[in-house]
């Protein structure tokens, strides 16, 4: 794989990555097996330090990866990866390593370990999970901490997403159901009404 044109975001700024909802693709190692998932509920719950919470079923092999290491990774995909998004979220890891199935190049991350996704991605996040006994043993929501966050400049950077006609390929997507995916992108900038 070429070297990375990918550039560090300051932690105050990796929440940004995910609060307008894109969907994104979770990354977990443990114990020589990886996986690679689809989610489309992920949000920022705190800045600093950044926090997240990730809806991942308990019954997911992701899931049982990531309680086994204690971390993640979130990609955060553009639209050249809206098949690959379709794709992994429609078969389980257990059955077979979808990275290798798909020829998913991945970078290793150096904070966690995680395998990052950075082509056709725009962005992505290195989570340390947070262990939440009564949340996680009700629901399917898991809790992080961002302990690294990267993006394409072409796409973020001075803290923000930068959509425009040149990078439309990292434009983020969005799951509306059924495979059917809209992309990011038009940008208005609001006006003080006070």
């Amino acid at each position: 794989m070429s070297s990375s044109v990918f550039q560090p975001v300051l932690l105050k700024h990796a929440n940004r990555l995910i609060n307008h909802g894109p969907t994104v693709l979770v990354t977990s190692a443990h114990e020589g097996k990886r996986n690679i998932m689809a989610a489309a509920w992920s949000m920022p719950v705190e800045f600093e330090p950044p926090r997240i919470a990730i809806v991942i079923d308990k019954t997911t092999f992701t899931r049982e990866l990531i309680e086994g290491s204690g971390v993640f990774g979130i990609c955060i995909p553009g639209a050249t990866a809206i098949d690959l998004t379709y794709s992994v979220g429609r078969v389980s890891g257990r059955d077979h390593d979808k990275v290798s199935a798909l020829d998913v190049p991945v970078v290793v991350g150096s904070e966690t370990g995680v395998p990052l996704v950075e082509s056709g991605c725009a962005a992505w996040l290195e989570c340390r999970r947070i262990p939440e006994k009564h949340t996680e043993g009700a629901y399917d929501t898991c809790f992080a901490e961002v302990v690294s966050a990267a993006a394409d400049p072409s796409v973020f950077s001075n803290g923000r997403w930068q959509f425009n006609d040149q990078n439309q390929a990292l434009h983020t997507i969005h799951h509306l159901g059924g495979g059917v995916f809209a992309t990011a992108g038009n940008i208005v900038q609001g006006k003080a009404l006070l």
